[in-house]
């Protein structure tokens, strides 16, 4: 178990190394990885959202995806379909982009609902239907959207029950003038003298190739992480706060019309093992609660239209009663 853990903090490392000014992405894609959970990231292009799943998916024996949605994107055009095989004079079935351990939906949001239909299915089962079969995904799978907060021309906002699905909503924000410098010799380096798969290869020879059966075994041994009985009531009293946020705090009152859901109790709780573990820990503590809550009931908090109207946002409303909800 420590090789296991070695290997981890190391790929956590090799990817700061290479994702520079995005520590939290990096971090929260471990986290995600782990927890056999999805990730939706949004930010500006050129942030290294692409590159950092593709760099995740080189420092592993996994196999990696990219679908670009766009509003003409099938269903088929992710799941794959049925072939007539004039050999066979038989319908084959061909999978599609789907059928990876890491797969990269970039901008989730310009593909219409009858194609998140489809990648809904695969996030909450791990399976995809086709012609009334099912067909099961990778153990290992693990789906990283992106979505860009600039344009909104042409998108569609997702459905409530699938950014449910999402273990986490990310926001990245641009770098800042030191690591932007940083970023620029680094780029040079790769262009000029091949940086990129230098240090790759020395990462695998340092720390070996991170394998499915080596997540399974972390995500083992994260289930042994102990939390209290004090710390586990604070974050079921943190997600129900979320559903009558006025109890803790007046001002809230009506600025909410749906709370998270029992699935963010589940990801609240395995996240901030997680995050335990990953900080060489084998018991939680409420900074990593607080680590991760934004980012789990972020996109799980459904406010009003008299809160919209006052330009309060859901981060508001965590922030608050982050505040407001005593800690143990």
């Amino acid at each position: 178990m420590a090789q296991v853990k070695q290997k981890i903090i190391g790929l956590k490392n090799y990817l700061e190394s290479r994702i520079l000014g995005q520590e939290d992405l990096v971090k929260k894609m471990i986290i995600a990885l782990l927890a056999d959970g999805h990730i939706l990231v949004e930010g500006a292009p050129g942030l290294a959202k692409t590159k950092a799943v593709k760099t995740l998916a080189n420092c592993m024996d996994a196999s990696f995806n990219r679908v670009q949605f766009t509003p003409d994107l099938l269903p088929s055009d992710i799941t794959g379909s049925d072939i007539f095989v004039a050999a066979k004079g038989d319908f084959e079935f061909r999978p599609g982009p789907i059928f990876a351990n890491l797969v990269l939906a970039d901008e989730i949001n310009r593909a219409p609902a009858k194609v998140q239909s489809a990648l809904l299915e695969a996030m909450a089962e791990h399976q995809i239907s086709v012609g009334g079969k099912q067909y099961k995904l990778p153990p290992l799978f693990m789906v990283m959207a992106t979505q860009n907060p600039i344009e909104h021309e042409g998108t569609y906002n997702l459905p409530e029950a699938q950014l449910d699905r999402f273990l986490m909503y990310v926001k990245i924000n641009q770098p800042s003038a030191a690591v932007e410098h940083s970023i620029l010799k680094l780029v040079r380096e790769e262009n000029n003298n091949e940086g990129e798969k230098r240090d790759l290869a020395a990462f695998k020879d340092k720390n070996g190739t991170v394998s499915a059966d080596d997540i399974f075994a972390a995500r083992k041994e994260i289930q042994q992480i102990h939390c209290s009985e004090s710390l586990e009531e604070y974050l079921v009293q943190l997600i129900m706060a979320t559903r009558t946020p006025e109890k803790y705090d007046t001002e809230l009152k009506n600025a909410v019309s749906f709370g998270a859901s029992p699935r963010a109790t589940i990801a609240l709780d395995r996240c901030a093992r997680i995050n335990a573990w990953l900080e060489n820990r084998d018991f939680v503590l409420p900074e990593d609660i607080h680590f991760v809550v934004t980012d789990i009931l972020r996109h799980r908090i459904i406010l009003s239209f008299e809160a919209q109207a006052e330009g309060i946002t859901s981060e508001n409303v965590i922030a608050r009663l982050l505040r407001a909800v005593p800690l143990p």
